[in-house]
């Protein structure tokens, strides 16, 4: 029986997603050890884990994940009254599939989509 998931991310320099997803999302570290080239964030009821990857290149990262929330409209205004860019196609939108979704670029272009069921 499968229970959860925590997808696991490229990041190119822990301290700068570190502080992107703690000051800016509002996740908080997870656990109490730092592990060398790792990372371990968590929100509410989700984790989303990081690797270290020095060289990647931000043009041709494809790292992406979807987040389902129960509150769309409140998380979408909170990230914009924290300056947090959105996609730039990837505005709050109802989509044909029953969805209402948004969508933003981390600060090593992993895509995050957050959708709501309407």
């Amino acid at each position: 029986m499968l229970i959860d998931i925590n997808p696991k991310l490229p990041m190119s320099n822990k301290a700068i997603t570190r502080e992107y997803y703690i000051n800016k999302l509002g996740f908080k570290q997870y656990g109490n050890t730092d592990y060398d080239g790792y990372l371990m964030l968590e929100k509410d009821h989700i984790q989303i884990h990081f690797f270290e990857f020095k060289a990647l290149d931000l043009k041709e990262n494809y790292g992406q994940v979807y987040i389902r929330t129960n509150s769309i409209d409140q998380l979408y205004q909170s990230l914009l009254d924290n300056n947090v860019p959105i996609h730039p196609n990837g505005k709050l939108h109802t989509k044909p599939w029953g969805q209402k979704e948004f969508a933003l670029l981390d600060t090593d272009n992993n895509l995050l989509t957050f959708g709501e069921a309407v």
